[in-house]
């Protein structure tokens, strides 16, 4: 996860996420249709964190129906609070990945099973090693998997890299790739045209997999922790929480 000019609270300028009349217009989609029975499930994650803020809540449903997952963790996230003491890069480097297993197991995730991959990229660099991401990525894919990651377009340039890279690595080993949006959720509503809505397919959540997929963020507790004394704000913040409390994920086809 990165920083954005993201507005706290329902009742701040409109964002594409709580006004868009879009929203209400997209059609369900069941998991067991958009990964058919026996498909293995690999998710995609720029930054620890990610994998629960785009699809905690399909994560949480594919475990319980017993699908493989494999999770590759492109980074270690340990750029996010730059020039801070509190948080530096060698604290973070051990700390978040401590944070996405205590995240995995909050959302009942089985981790024994779970193949976990870390790719130690090095976040906020992305972009300039594309090519090389792309070439990774592919050499932990099989033909006929379903692979979930972040949106190419969703502006956040590791985000977007990771969308490319693993577009083309799909494209090359045979696999399957749904996008999912995170940063795009809070442009502007006058942005909502850029939306792909015909792509678009929403997963339902109930009320518990929504609380525990909150319950799951909440485990980022540096990510929730910002640093006053060099007037950094939190990464996560209050008005993402708020959109996880949508009782649906979207997926673009």
């Amino acid at each position: 996860m990165k920083p954005a000019p993201l507005v706290e609270g329902r009742r701040g300028p409109a964002q594409i996420w709580n006004s868009a009349p879009q929203l209400a217009q997209i059609p369900a989609i069941n998991p067991t249709t958009l990964v058919p029975p026996g498909t293995r499930v690999v998710v995609i994650a720029p930054h620890p964190g990610d994998e629960v803020l785009a699809c905690g809540g399909l994560l949480q449903l594919l475990s319980t129906l017993d699908y493989s997952l494999q999770l590759i963790s492109v980074t270690d996230g340990s750029a996010s609070h730059p020039g801070s003491n509190v948080w530096p890069v060698k604290r973070l480097s051990v700390v978040r990945p401590q944070e996405s297993v205590e995240a995995l197991r909050r959302l009942g995730v089985p981790l024994h099973s779970l193949k976990w991959i870390r790719g130690g990229f090095t976040d906020n660099a992305l972009p300039a090693r594309e090519q090389q991401l792309s070439q990774f990525i592919a050499r932990y894919l099989q033909p006929g998997d379903v692979v979930f990651t972040t949106w190419r377009s969703d502006g956040n340039d590791d985000h977007d890299a990771v969308g490319r890279a693993a577009a083309k690595a799909c494209l090359l080993v045979g696999a399957r790739l749904h996008e999912l949006p995170i940063w795009a959720w809070h442009w502007p509503a006058r942005e909502a045209i850029n939306i792909p809505w015909r792509q678009a397919r929403k997963i339902r959540l109930d009320t518990w997999s929504v609380a525990r997929k909150l319950h799951a963020a909440h485990a980022y507790a540096s990510q929730l922790a910002g640093d006053p004394e060099i007037g950094l704000p939190p990464m996560m913040a209050q008005v993402l929480l708020e959109r996880m409390r949508e009782p649906y994920e979207i997926v673009f086809l």
